[in-house]
């Protein structure tokens, strides 16, 4: 059987060459947390996930810090028994950064997104942006479903995949009877 590109190009992102992605790396933490970048690195997955190169597609780099997910202590108002219990955000790193792209660019809509590298302090990752708004879009039927209005804000919402995932709502547990899953809390059926 005969390979495609895109086969090759996934072949090659399963393992990386280590020196090129650090020397990425450090230009990425040099440059703005929320970058416009012309083409998407992974082809094959943007491909994947929807994308195609045409106008009305925006693809951001965006940078997000690793740790710190819990929630600040009280230092007001409350006994001291009270100020230790600090819950741990649900949210992954991928949902935050669909989000913030989200945030800068109001008048686009998420459409998806997907990892391109961690180091030591930052993880990153490539979000794909529709203008629902450009005839190009409205046009194509395989992506005119984002433009109705039922799809605003879907990131803030929970229904991009990072949302679902982190939600619960895409583990298929066959023992799940609650919707959602284990992780959302869901109980396990007899």
């Amino acid at each position: 059987m005969v390979k495609g590109m895109y086969q090759y190009l996934r072949q090659a992102w399963k393992k990386p060459d280590r020196e090129t992605l650090r020397k990425r790396m450090i230009e990425w933490r040099k440059t703005d947390t929320i970058v416009n970048v012309d083409k998407p690195l992974r082809l094959d997955r943007a491909r994947a996930l929807g994308y195609k190169a045409k106008k009305g597609f925006v693809v951001l780099r965006v940078r997000v810090g690793r740790g710190g997910h819990k929630g600040k202590k009280p230092n007001r108002g409350r006994r001291s028994k009270r100020q230790t219990n600090r819950k741990n955000l649900k949210m992954s790193y991928q949902w935050i950064a669909e989000q913030r792209a989200g945030r800068k660019y109001n008048n686009l809509e998420v459409l998806n997104s997907y990892k391109i590298g961690k180091d030591g302090m930052f993880y990153f990752y490539e979000v794909i942006l529709v203008d629902p708004q450009r005839p190009e879009i409205k046009n194509d039927k395989t992506i005119n479903w984002i433009t109705k209005p039922g799809n605003r804000g879907r990131p803030f919402r929970g229904i991009t995949s990072a949302g679902k995932k982190s939600r619960g709502i895409m583990n298929k547990h066959p023992t799940s009877k609650v919707k959602g899953g284990v992780r959302a809390g869901g109980r396990l059926g007899k």
